[in-house]
C-alpha cells in the first residue's frame, strides 16, 4: 500500500471512527443513584481507532469527537475553559491509548490508558474550574478541598 493510500485509509477510517462514537453517544444506560450520571460506549471506536493508529491519529480522532459533541449536541459548559477541558481536550486524551499501538493482546491496558487519561482532564476541570460550585458538604463529607 502506498503512503498517500495509507493516509486516506487513515482519515476514512477516522471518520467513520468518529461518527460510530458519536452514534453510540445517544445510546446511554442511565445509573439510578441520586446525583444522576450514565454509561455509554463512546470511547469504545476512539480506542479501538488510537489502538490501530497510534497516539497522534488517535488524539486527533478524540479531538474531533469532542468538539463534534458539544457543538451537534447541546452541550453544557460553563465557560469557554470548560468547554475546552470536558469536552475537546477530554475525548482527546483518549487518544493516548494509543502508545499500545498494533498490541491486540494488550488491548484492555490500552482502553485503561485511555480512560485514565480523560480521567485526569475532567479532574483538572473539576478541581480548577469548578470548584468555586463546592458545597460545604457533600454526601455528608465537609468539603475542605475541590481535590477530595
Amino acid at each position: 500500500m502506498t503512503e498517500q493510500k495509507r493516509k486516506n485509509r487513515m482519515l476514512v477510517e477516522g471518520a467513520l471512527f468518529v461518527a460510530m462514537a458519536y452514534v453510540l453517544s445517544f445510546i446511554e444506560i442511565n445509573v439510578a443513584w441520586q446525583y444522576g450520571g450514565s454509561i455509554d460506549f463512546v470511547m469504545i471506536p476512539l480506542i479501538i481507532y488510537a489502538i490501530r493508529w497510534g497516539t497522534a491519529p488517535g488524539l486527533m480522532a478524540g479531538l474531533v469527537f469532542g468538539t463534534v459533541k458539544f457543538f451537534l449536541s447541546g452541550g453544557v459548559a460553563v465557560n469557554w475553559q470548560s468547554m475546552l477541558l470536558d469536552y475537546s481536550l477530554a475525548y482527546m486524551f483518549v487518544g493516548f491509548a494509543g502508545v499500545l499501538k498494533n498490541r491486540v493482546s494488550l488491548a484492555w491496558l490500552a482502553a485503561v490508558v485511555g480512560c485514565f487519561a480523560r480521567f485526569i482532564i475532567h479532574f483538572l476541570s473539576g478541581v480548577t474550574i469548578y470548584a468555586e460550585y463546592m458545597p460545604p458538604i457533600f454526601m455528608g463529607w465537609e468539603m475542605t478541598s475541590p481535590t477530595v
